[in-house]
């Protein structure tokens, strides 16, 4: 294309920051059926999401179900995982808790487990003010030499990451990244313009949307079942397809919502589903409760209807 005289050419856009790969999955926990942890059936499953297309996986998140496993489970999980995939994708372990010191523990013990990132939640319940959060996620990361992924999910903590305070946090060095499940559009933008923080998407009905705007990828919980689906948005937006990205993203919806968007937790809903194909998953643990026949049936039905559409 030739420029009009008197004008000058656009820059190229900056690249996108990906610290942590494109497409990650925070990957469930598996458990036996008397519900100890299943590190040989975990190594089977991160094998196989990055087979089919995942470049990061996220362990002990909360759909990992953080809250009901053991520092020592949390460390042994990081291991056998690294164990099974070897070097090929960056590993992010959740370490984030409403202690601080606790937190810190996580984070020092997951490096030495041989994770590459951590991933540290808003302190859940007691609500900090934003100059503690700050603090906090301060304190965390200058504990290890782990880059750090924070994750702003207001609706589950009752804290938001306001966008000023995650401006200041861009400033240190190992503060790299953030999981957005803010639903605050608007802001997610203002702290895409003014840092170099890269984003992900930690709802999936919002994958393609974000990165559209800039982030770097997506935390998918949806991408424990349908990882390859996963990865097919933003392949398509990379190759400049965006109408195909647009399609491949609402032929999700019904999906994402029955997984994600329904009375049962992403957990439970990722869990049933691979049970139900046959991949390691097990029962979940207490508070949670496994789904019913109906809606095991439901989600399989959804899930079935989404790997039958062409494309």
């Amino acid at each position: 294309m030739t420029t009009p005289r008197g004008t000058t050419p656009s820059p190229s856009p900056a690249p996108v920051p990906r610290p942590f790969g494109r497409t990650l999955c925070a990957m469930i926990t598996p458990f036996t059926a008397a519900g100890a942890l299943d590190l040989g059936g975990a190594g089977r499953l991160a094998a196989q999401l990055v087979a089919e297309g995942c470049d990061g996986l996220v362990l002990n998140g909360t759909t990992g179900e953080s809250p009901t496993t053991t520092d020592t489970e949390k460390a042994r999980l990081i291991a056998a995982v690294r164990e099974a995939v070897g070097e090929r994708v960056p590993l992010v372990a959740g370490v984030g808790t409403a202690d601080t010191r606790h937190t810190v523990e996580l984070a020092l013990a997951a490096e030495k487990a041989g994770a590459d990132g951590v991933l540290v939640v808003s302190p859940y319940y007691s609500r900090p003010p934003q100059d503690a959060l700050e603090a906090h996620f301060l304190a965390v990361a200058e504990a290890s030499g782990l880059p750090v992924m924070l994750y702003d999910i207001p609706g589950r903590t009752g804290t938001r990451i306001e966008p000023e305070t995650l401006i200041r946090l861009a400033a240190h060095p190992r503060i790299v990244a953030v999981k957005d499940c803010s639903y605050d559009f608007l802001g997610t933008q203002k702290v895409l313009a003014r840092t170099g923080l890269a984003y992900y998407a930690g709802c999936d009905e919002h994958i393609l949307a974000l990165y559209a705007v800039g982030a770097a990828g997506c935390v998918s919980t949806v991408a424990n079942v349908v990882p390859g689906r996963v990865a097919a948005i933003l392949d398509a937006f990379d190759a400049g397809d965006t109408a195909r990205a647009t399609g491949l993203q609402l032929r999700a919806v019904p999906l994402i919502e029955a997984m994600t968007a329904g009375a049962l937790p992403g957990t439970v809903t990722a869990k049933a589903l691979l049970a139900a194909v046959g991949l390691p998953a097990g029962p979940v643990r207490s508070p949670l409760r496994p789904a019913d026949r109906e809606a095991a049936d439901g989600l399989r039905a959804v899930y079935a209807e989404l790997v039958a559409a062409a494309g």
